[in-house]
């Protein structure tokens, strides 16, 4: 006999969870996975599916950066072919679009950047002339201006590829060091490789970095129930605030902008939620940074209106003139 589930399917019939191929991609899901069954009741099979993204090997600013790992995973859900699909938030267009429904952002990973570099060395350690990958525009505004600010001399190398590529070009000595999100480092097991984790005070992270995306048909509207089992509710809150900042600046994925909201607490009282934002021009000579704090927000609207505010005083600041540069 098979048992009913709380989808009011059978038990026997597994939920399809659609997955970029990539270690990391896979080891995301297969958490959201253990999750959905112990939720859900059911089986869970993981569907692998090739993005534009994991075949091009241009950069991704040149490709677009916004959404070239993601079509392919929503096309697959709305075709039907798979249920509901995971994907690193920080992919993830601004703008949700019809038909899908944004079911779950579960509990952040550290959101912070990670250095690994060479002989164990911290940045602040790394020697004059010092080459630093990076597939990231944003981390090479910030990473450049922090050395040009402390008479740090450094260059920084335009990179691609998977955790295993990247490291690779320290392995072999082609580079003194790579600098990759820390979340994504600890889902593979592999924080013991981490010779410096940067502070969010000198490379602010990319919009909702760290946090994971479960999406779904809006249709499958006792899934989508099920699956927001697995949200957490400040997550949410902050990865709004950021993800309204980013779009109020009309930016995508591969611009040269950071930003993170935290909650601030007086004891044991969260009562406020800071916002911090930066664009900044790859070289580092330019960068506009700022922050704001509010009430913590009692719905999405509100952690939305919060990253609007920011966006306004950044574009203020001159900001819309260094998001030109996306080009690596």
């Amino acid at each position: 006999m098979t048992e009913n589930s709380p989808l009011g399917g059978e038990t026997t019939t597994p939920l399809r969870l659609g997955t970029r191929r990539s270690k990391l991609a896979m080891a995301q899901s297969g958490m959201v996975a253990d999750a959905v069954r112990e939720v859900t009741g059911r089986a869970v099979e993981l569907v692998e599916i090739t993005t534009y993204g994991d075949i091009s090997r241009e950069h991704l600013a040149q490709i677009g950066g916004t959404g070239v790992f993601v079509a392919a995973l929503r096309e697959a859900l709305l075709s039907g072919e798979v249920d509901f699909a995971v994907h690193s938030l920080k992919d993830l267009p601004t703008t949700q679009p019809e038909g899908l429904v944004l079911a779950a952002v579960p509990p952040r990973e550290d959101p912070r950047d990670a250095l690994v570099a060479r002989d164990g060395l911290t940045f602040g350690q790394l020697p004059a002339g010092a080459r630093i990958g990076t597939g990231s525009p944003r981390r090479m505004a910030q990473l450049n201006a922090y050395a040009r600010s402390h008479g740090l001399d450094i260059e920084t190398v335009a990179i691609r590829g998977n955790v295993d590529t990247r490291i690779g070009f320290v392995r072999s000595g082609e580079l003194d060091a790579v600098v990759l999100a820390a979340a994504g480092l600890s889902r593979l097991g592999r924080t013991d490789e981490v010779t410096d984790f940067l502070p969010v005070d000198t490379v602010l992270p990319a919009p909702g970095q760290g946090a994971l995306a479960v999406e779904c048909a809006e249709s499958s509207a006792d899934l989508a129930a099920a699956l927001a089992e697995l949200d957490d509710p400040y997550t949410r809150i902050a990865v709004t605030a950021e993800r309204a900042l980013l779009n109020a600046l009309e930016a995508g994925c591969s611009a040269p902008v950071g930003a993170l909201a935290d909650l601030l607490a007086e004891g044991q009282v969260v009562n406020e939620l800071r916002l911090r934002g930066v664009v900044g021009s790859t070289d580092g000579t330019s960068l506009v940074q700022l922050s704001i704090t509010g009430p913590v927000p009692t719905s999405h609207d509100d952690a939305a209106a919060l990253g609007r505010e920011l966006a306004a005083e950044m574009l203020a600041k001159g900001a819309a003139g260094l998001m030109g540069e996306r080009a690596l």
